[in-house]
């Protein structure tokens, strides 16, 4: 008789190589580590993904779901123009205190570790990244700021900033203060009736 307390063999599978590959790595974790985690035969394993490949795309693309929903209801939350904005800054704070152990961005660390340039998950990492300064964009063209672009990069670098210098751990409160700066930013982009 099947256990149905357990979640279906392919979501265990995904559930373990989320957590080991951003807790330990892509290149560190090796499939087998993948199928002891999830609890599943190495027959489901490969019925599931055929192989490490594209359980790293199934993995990258899990994330960017995640992060989609957390960051439109982020923009939905928010009132004005400015909070629309400041919102991209909320939802990154909100995914950064809910990892156990934040290690930055998971794209950019697969992007890190996959170095082969046609890997397709390199793909996904930057089909990710212009799907967010495309957001930004929008947001910035929408708050009625006379450079948008402009507006739109500095976020961005605000943004990535963030996230390198809290996992460095060399910038105290970094997501706090790449808020203010965000802030601050905005303030002097955005006309006072946006």
């Amino acid at each position: 008789m099947a256990d149905d307390s357990k979640p279906p063999a392919r979501r265990r599978i995904l559930d373990a190589a989320d957590e080991l590959f951003y807790e330990n790595g892509i290149n560190s974790t090796g499939v087998d580590a993948v199928i002891e985690s999830a609890g599943v035969a190495r027959m489901t394993f490969y019925k599931h993904f055929g192989g490490k490949q594209a359980l790293i795309i199934a993995y990258l693309e899990g994330r960017e779901t995640r992060w989609q929903l957390r960051l439109q209801r982020a923009i939905d939350a928010a009132g004005d123009s400015r909070g629309r904005l400041l919102a991209v800054f909320d939802a990154l704070s909100g995914w950064a205190s809910s990892e156990s152990r934040f290690r930055g961005c998971s794209f950019v660390n697969a992007l890190a570790e996959l170095a082969e340039p046609n890997h397709p998950a390199r793909a996904i990492v930057h089909a990710y990244k212009a799907a967010l300064r495309d957001c930004v964009f929008q947001l910035a063209e929408e708050s009625g700021t006379a450079d948008p672009e402009l507006l739109t990069d500095q976020l961005l670098l605000v943004y990535e900033g963030a996230i390198t210098t809290n996992s460095l751990g060399n910038v105290e409160a970094a997501f706090d203060k790449a808020h203010f700066t965000a802030e601050q930013l905005i303030n002097a982009a955005v006309p006072v009736s946006a």
